[in-house]
This record gives C-alpha cells, structure tokens and sequence, in this order.
C-alpha cells in the first residue's frame, strides 16, 4: 500500500464530541445504571420505529432471547430460522431449550419468505424469526399474515434495519415483537446495547421484569420512592439491563439517524453507479417494498470466477481496503451439526461467495474509487 494513502475501514461508527459531552453528563449525575435516560431512550426509539414501547436491554441478543421468553416458546418447539444470519438467531432459540430449523432465503434479498418458511414447518413449528437482514427489509407483512395463518408465533430479528423502511413505514411498526442491536458496527451504537418494541402494553411490562431479575418493582422505582419498598421476584429472570450512560450516548444518536441512513444510501448510490461497468459482480439493493439502510454492502461475484470472493478479499486487503466476508450460515458452523434444515443452496452460495465492502458515514468519493479501482483490476484478470 502506498505510504500517502489511509487504510480504509469496512465500518466505522459516527461518533464525536455530542456523545462523549452526554456520556460525561450521565456519569457526573451519579446515576449511571438504568434510570431516567433509558427511559427517555426507549420512548424515543419506540416513536422513530412507530411502536408504542420500547425495552432497552444489554444486547440485541439479549432482546431475542427475552422476545422468545415473553411468547413461551420452550423444550419441544420448533423455531423457523434463516441460516444466513449471525450465529445469536439460531442460539437464541437453544438458550430456551427450543429446536432451531434453518430455512432457505431468497437470493435477491437474503431473507426470509412465507415460502421458504413454509418448506420447514412441521406440526412442532411453534415460532418463525425473521431476519431483516444487512439492514434490508424483508417482506414482515407477508410474513406475519403467514404466521397468522397457521398460527404461528413472529419474532423480528431488526439488528441491522434502525432507519430502513418497509411500504413508506419505518421497518418494525406493526411488529408484535422486534428486537434491535445498537453494537459499533449497527448505524445506531450505544457500544453495546439492544432494545425490543412492541405495541402490547402487557408484554412490555413483563419484559420490562425479565431484564431486572423478575423485579416487580425496578431499581429506579425503588430509588425514587419516597416509602419503603420491598420488591417482589415474581418469576425467573434475567440482568440485561442497559445503563444511564449507552442510553445517553443513544439519544445523541437517534438525532443522527436520519442523516446516517441518508448518507448511506448516497454511498451506496456511489457505489452502484462505480460498479455498473463491472461484469460478473451483482450488488445488493433495495427490494420493490422498500430501502435499505445499507447498513451493509454486499456483493456477489459470479460463480466460477477463478479465485473467488477470497482473491477479491486479499486483493483488497493488500491495497489497504478492509472488506469482509459475507454473511454467515449457521448450519455450516460445528456448533449447529445435525439441526434439521432443508437444502440450502441459496444460503451456502451467499456465504460462500459475497463480500461486504466498507461503508461508513465518513467515506469519501475518493476512498469508494479505491474500493472499486481494486475490483476492476481484479475483474480484468
């Protein structure tokens, strides 16, 4: 790599001087466990998804896990899964003693579909997770009217889609569960950090208990109670509480997001219109529905290109690009030998041959011409 020019990052979170200022004021407050800034928080995300609670919690694992918790599935169900997604999707389900079944994806979108759920569903299918994967959408109205249909139970894995949308609504509304991610490499970071919304009040309050060790009376209650007040530990529960300062840092955010989310979609633009020229290499864009946040970009080079995505990736490195591979498919981890899954041939070609490129709110023109520089030379060979 030539001595005058930067490495270029596949991510890199939008932070600065607001967040740092909020997470000071949170832990000169003295308050620095949950309280009164989660809250502020979790009423701000609910608004900006459209749904009427939110519950902030530890990880966006975390979310899952208690999203599954809240809906009873147990030892004996079977949950729909798409392999193609990070490894916490499927794990989630075994936390609860529960039996993952991997399901295909489609190849335009890398998400799940009524179809391709329905090819798994057996008479112990109790539950599907639907992943909006890479912060596309998928379809989640034709997916809740399957479920709907067949009685099923919908958890919606949002990890990566705060900002996306689906039919002109923001991705999540609607949801009878979502849960989301805040970690670095998500546009909206809280460091680490999760939140599950909802429009059910009741659900909302459970949660709210099984984050805090199945506390009927939360911390912060306690603290601000002018009484006494002896809490009661009503059924088994969980510490995935969120603190003061992430919820600081997280407010701060949430202003940016629909800067975040247009700057993306400018990069991505960028990109499409640097790789059109390119032969054999298909982009990852916005489905008929809806659009993407982008919060990554994923391509797919054709198959039998000599060398693969793994000669594009260290071309790249060697130019000082960061790149990764794509996502990854849990049925092909040790971890998941065994769990029943149909043919996955979509899944296995997607993680075996795409690469997501770097993608940040800070990337210029100049960084994307290098990106692409690399690819073309690549695709000349």
């Amino acid at each position: 790599m030539p001595a005058q020019l930067g490495r270029i990052p596949v991510m890199k979170p939008w932070l600065g001087e607001e967040e740092a200022a909020a997470a000071a004021e949170a832990v000169a407050s003295g308050w620095v466990a949950q309280g009164p800034r989660v809250a502020e928080f979790e009423r701000a995300f609910a608004a900006r998804v459209g749904a009427a609670h939110g519950i902030a919690v530890s990880s966006c694992t975390a979310a899952l896990h208690l999203g599954l918790v809240a809906l009873g599935i147990g030892p004996g169900d079977e949950v729909v899964v798409p392999s193609l997604s990070f490894i916490a999707t499927a794990n989630v389900v075994r936390y609860v003693g529960a039996r993952p079944v991997f399901a295909e994806v489609e190849a335009a979108t890398g998400n799940l579909t009524a179809e391709t759920a329905e090819a798994v569903r057996t008479a112990r299918t109790r539950a599907v997770i639907l992943v909006h994967q890479g912060g596309v959408p998928a379809d989640a109205e034709a997916l809740r009217a399957y479920c709907a249909r067949h009685g099923l139970l919908l958890l919606e894995d949002a990890a990566c889609a705060a900002g996306s949308t689906l039919r002109g609504r923001p991705v999540g509304a609607g949801a009878a569960l979502a849960a989301w991610s805040f970690h670095p490499r998500k546009l909206l970071t809280t460091g680490e950090g999760g939140m599950l919304t909802t429009d059910d009040p009741a659900c909302a309050e459970r949660l709210r208990r099984l984050r805090e060790h199945g506390m009927d009376v939360s911390a912060a209650q306690r603290h601000l109670s002018r009484t006494p007040v002896l809490e009661r530990y009503t059924e088994l529960g969980f510490n995935y509480r969120m603190t003061d300062i992430q919820a600081a840092v997280g407010l701060v955010q949430l202003a940016k997001l629909d800067a975040m989310v247009a700057r993306r979609r400018e990069l991505a633009a960028g990109y499409r219109e640097r790789l059109r020229a390119l032969p054999g290499l298909v982009a990852i864009d916005d489905p008929p529905y809806g659009e993407s946040n982008f919060q990554s970009y994923w391509v797919l080079p054709e198959e039998g290109r000599p060398g693969g995505r793994d000669r594009l990736l260290a071309a790249l490195a060697e130019a000082g690009i960061s790149a990764r591979r794509g996502i990854m498919a849990a049925h092909l981890e040790p971890a998941y030998a065994g769990h029943p899954s149909v043919p996955l041939p979509v899944t296995e070609r997607i993680t075996r041959d795409s690469l997501i490129l770097p993608l940040f709110h800070t990337m210029t023109g100049e960084e994307q011409d290098r990106v692409v520089e690399v690819l073309r030379r690549e695709a000349g060979r």
